[in-house]
């Protein structure tokens, strides 16, 4: 049984749950008006049926009354016909009195209408009696009034005492309906309360049934309709016929729908345009990125951070960083990224790692904190790896410069300052040769100071963006200069200096002073390595450039005209001397390498060649070499033919091109 009675009220409750709360407050309201209307009907019904009862006792009290008044003297005179007579023209003239009984002083019932002594009497002599209060005739004065229900309905029931001459003769009992239009009165509130509680309560059931069929359901398809929009569905819509206010929502919300739609299809465009753009940002910096979540598993990474790490070819994204990245890598970031991905370390941070394998490189990682559109909390790390490998090697070679600046220019300060100290402080002592010896040491050490300054200077001018007008040039002319101002020198060393130059060669575009220098370098280097009965040789003559270096050389005029291609002209210098071996003929153009050192000699500065490569770079050309130890070198460049025709083009070419550091 109580197993029943739960079950009865879990579905109860289950029932009573799967009520909206609009239908929950209608139906407690209406049970609230319910009930008080019918409790009002009731306590109505009530008071009505107490007011008749009253109306009953007091009209069956005085009825009592009257009667007892005009039956007492014929009772007292035992004229019993006369009070027969009486009593029946009373009862039917009274359709009230129920019915009429006359007992004597004890109790016994002599004559009753609508039945009489006679009548109630049979072979048997059975008597009735009416049973009353022992003391009842001493202590009444006033009739005694009393209430019941019978199968016919309810009866008041009056006892009134008769006296005649003060005597005690019997009692007098009648009995009166209640008052018909009283109790039709109260059937029609009765019948009115229960037909308005049931009305009520049909109401309520019809209004839930109007509420589920025409506002729940469709606000269930509303909800139903907001909840697959807020999960992303903008496909969503609602499809109920109702008019009026709710139509006019269910139709708001289609066109919600709808343009939510449309705006995710543009927004969706935008963005993936925009996440097009991004990916090919940083698949196009020349930086390595690498995003990581907090748990430093790899979300995004650019094509330049998987060449730098070798991860070409391997599918990176969701793992662990720390178990992709170099040993020397990971042993420096690991706690770092450790503690930005924390949150302990906000600022982010730098550092230098320097890789032996699988080539000798130099990176650069900076760990930057991702933050959230409110800068609170960490989502990831971004790092950025630079190779910095090139800056490394200039700031290596930068100080080394320095370094070697700083040693060629203190040995002759020194060797300068030596000489005139000796000179201050024995000058009087010494012989008028070796005062003059020692001028000349500290004459020469300034000369070979001037020209390390010099080629210093020359060689910061040309690494810097400063713009040269370029021009058509003879190259006769450079050359002439050249041999000209080397030639007492060759002379004294037993050295024969030519010149074989292409007659009538065309004029090649370039500078007149930079081409100038480079053939004196080139010059003066032959003239320091070459020994006595050498010879040196300036060559220039026209060639056929190659077209695959032209076109590799961006010149979008060369690479469509083919047949016009401009012939360039070839200068050589070459010697005699002593050669240059295979391991230095790559870092002879490098600052202060000198092949003197391995030859022990202290002539020159280590900058000459380096300053021709610079300057034929300006020119748009390299220098190349051909050198046997023992045999001599061949030093040679490739410059283009001034083009009359286009010389303004030209002009303008090499004012824009050649303004390169």
């Amino acid at each position: 049984m109580l197993e029943l009675l739960k079950q009865i009220r879990e579905t109860i409750a289950h029932w009573w749950s799967e009520f909206t709360l609009q239908t929950k407050l209608m139906a407690v309201a209406t049970l609230v008006v319910s009930l008080l209307m019918s409790g009002l009907t009731f306590w109505a019904v009530n008071t009505i049926q107490q007011d008749a009862r009253l109306n009953d006792t007091r009209f069956g009290r005085d009825l009592g009354l009257l009667l007892a008044a005009n039956v007492a003297p014929l009772i007292g005179e035992n004229n019993r016909t006369e009070l027969a007579r009486f009593s029946h023209r009373f009862y039917s003239s009274t359709s009230n009195i129920r019915y009429m009984l006359y007992a004597d002083e004890e109790g016994n019932i002599f004559f009753g209408i609508p039945f009489s002594e006679s009548e109630v009497q049979n072979s048997l002599t059975i008597r009735r009696k009416i049973h009353l209060p022992d003391d009842y005739a001493a202590q009444t004065d006033t009739p005694m009034v009393r209430q019941h229900l019978t199968p016919d309905g309810e009866v008041t029931d009056v006892f009134v005492p008769l006296f005649y001459e003060g005597e005690y003769k019997g009692v007098l009992a009648i009995g009166t309906n209640p008052n018909p239009t009283v109790v039709t009165s109260s059937h029609l509130t009765r019948d009115v309360t229960i037909a308005v509680f049931v009305s009520i309560w049909v109401m309520v059931i019809l209004g839930a049934v109007f509420n589920a069929l025409t506002i729940t359901k469709p606000l269930k398809e509303l909800l139903q309709g907001v909840k697959n929009i807020a999960s992303g569905n903008f496909k969503q819509r609602v499809d109920l016929p109702f008019g009026g206010e709710l139509g006019e929502l269910i139709v708001s919300f289609n066109e919600m729908a709808e343009k939510l739609e449309r705006y995710e299809e543009q927004n969706i465009e935008e963005l993936t345009a925009e996440k097009a753009k991004l990916e090919t940002l940083v698949s196009t910096i020349a930086d390595g990125a690498v995003l990581l979540d907090t748990n430093l598993h790899v979300v995004l990474v650019n094509p330049t951070a998987r060449r730098l790490f070798g991860w070409e070819g391997q599918t990176v994204e969701g793992k662990n960083v720390l178990y992709l990245l170099p040993a020397p890598v990971q042993a420096e970031i690991t706690r770092p990224l450790y503690r930005i991905a924390k949150g302990d370390m906000r600022e982010g941070a730098e550092f230098r790692v320097t890789l032996k394998e699988p080539v000798n490189r130099t990176f650069r990682l900076l760990l930057t904190t991702v933050f959230d559109l409110y800068r609170e909390t960490v989502k990831g790390v971004a790092i950025t790896i630079q190779d910095i490998t090139r800056e490394a090697e200039l700031n290596e070679a930068k100080s080394q410069f320095i370094s070697n600046v700083s040693h060629e220019l203190r040995t002759p300060l020194f060797n300068i300052k030596s000489f005139i100290e000796t000179l201050y402080e024995y000058g009087e002592d010494l012989s008028f040769e070796e005062r003059r010896e020692f001028l000349e040491t500290a004459n020469r050490e300034t000369d070979r100071l001037t020209r390390l300054v010099n080629d210093v200077l020359d060689l910061s001018r040309l690494e810097s963006c400063k713009l040269y007008h370029f021009e058509a040039v003879d190259l006769a002319q450079p050359i002439e200069q050249t041999l000209r101002t080397y030639q007492l020198n060759a002379r004294d060393k037993g050295i024969e200096l030519l010149q074989e130059v292409q007659p009538n060669l065309p004029p090649v575009l370039g500078h007149y002073d930079l081409l100038l220098q480079v053939f004196t370098n080139l010059v003066g280097n032959a003239l320091k390595f070459t020994e006595p009965g050498g010879q040196i040789v300036i060559r220039a003559y026209g060639v056929e450039p190659d077209k695959s270096e032209a076109t590799e050389d961006g010149d979008p005029k060369l690479e469509s005209h083919e047949a016009e291609l401009p012939k360039t002209v070839r200068v050589e210098v070459a010697d005699t001397g002593i050669g240059i071996a295979p391991e230095d003929q790559e870092a002879i153009f490098d600052r202060f390498f000198r092949v003197e050192n391995r030859v022990h000699t202290l002539e020159g500065t280590g900058l000459g060649l380096s300053i021709v490569r610079n300057i034929l770079e300006k020119h748009r050309s390299r220098i190349h070499l051909n050198s046997e130890v023992g045999v001599g070198t061949t030093f040679w460049f490739d410059l283009a033919v001034f083009q009359e025709a286009k010389a303004g083009e030209g002009l303008e070419t090499s004012l824009e091109t050649l303004s390169i550091v």
